[in-house]
């Protein structure tokens, strides 16, 4: 079972304060970049992976989704989606993504956000979203960038010349990381980004379209907080179509 961070209560009550958390995708800052690469999706069955608060669920209705399956492990995610949600044709459930089971051929588009680098076995989900998805549609996600997750004390140093750097080691042995964000313990499963690519490509999808994330010149203008991430990415956007 994957690690259930966000029913812990110290956790959710962090995570609950986050820009994205309060303001949705429009307080995603990666959020440009992800809506630019979604196919259409009227009339598609959607299925959305790590779900949270419900965010995307309920975008995806507004821009014609027939239907929509919004699954996360946490329960105090799932309350807060339904809570939020007055929609008969968007599900909510709880859901263990290690141990997913979805119908063959069931969904016309899989998408999900910052949710698989909790994922240990990444083979076994990315083999079971490509037997829900029909032929031809497509796979969108994010998660975080394996140089941002690698360190095993992920955090800035300086440089000889004073600057803020984001060192980078172990980035070859994959595997779990132990971090503390909003709450003592948190587990990550680092990946490469070779590794992530190929297991896509050796269940059967095609890549089309990978996005290590920067800010765009606006965003820095309108959020000058955000320039640190143009220091090293911390997040990975894949598309891919099956």
């Amino acid at each position: 079972m994957a690690q259930n961070i966000y029913d812990k209560s110290e956790f959710f009550a962090g995570y609950s304060q986050l820009n994205r958390s309060v303001h949705g995708l429009d307080g995603a800052p990666e959020w440009p970049s992800i809506r630019a690469v979604l196919p259409d999706l009227l009339g598609k069955r959607v299925v959305d992976l790590g779900c949270g608060f419900g965010w995307f669920s309920r975008w995806a209705r507004e821009h014609g989704a027939a239907h929509v399956l919004g699954l996360d492990l946490s329960e105090n995610m799932i309350a807060r989606a339904r809570a939020d949600t007055a929609d008969p044709n968007i599900e909510y459930a709880i859901a263990d993504l290690e141990k997913l089971e979805l119908p063959q051929a069931s969904f016309d588009f899989a998408y999900s956000s910052l949710a698989f680098h909790y994922i240990e076995d990444f083979g076994r989900l990315v083999q079971t979203v490509h037997r829900a998805l029909v032929p031809g549609s497509h796979f969108v996600f994010t998660i975080e960038h394996p140089i941002f997750m690698a360190p095993a004390h992920p955090g800035w140093s300086l440089d000889d010349d004073g600057n803020r750097t984001w060192p980078v080691n172990r980035y070859a042995v994959e595997g779990p990381r132990e971090t503390d964000w909003f709450a003592k313990g948190v587990i990550k499963q680092h990946r490469t980004i070779g590794t992530t690519l190929n297991t896509l490509i050796g269940a059967g999808f095609a890549i089309r379209h990978v996005e290590e994330w920067s800010p765009a010149s606006g965003q820095l203008a309108a959020n000058p907080d955000l320039t640190d991430e143009m220091e090293r990415p911390m997040m990975l956007l894949v598309a891919a179509q099956r």
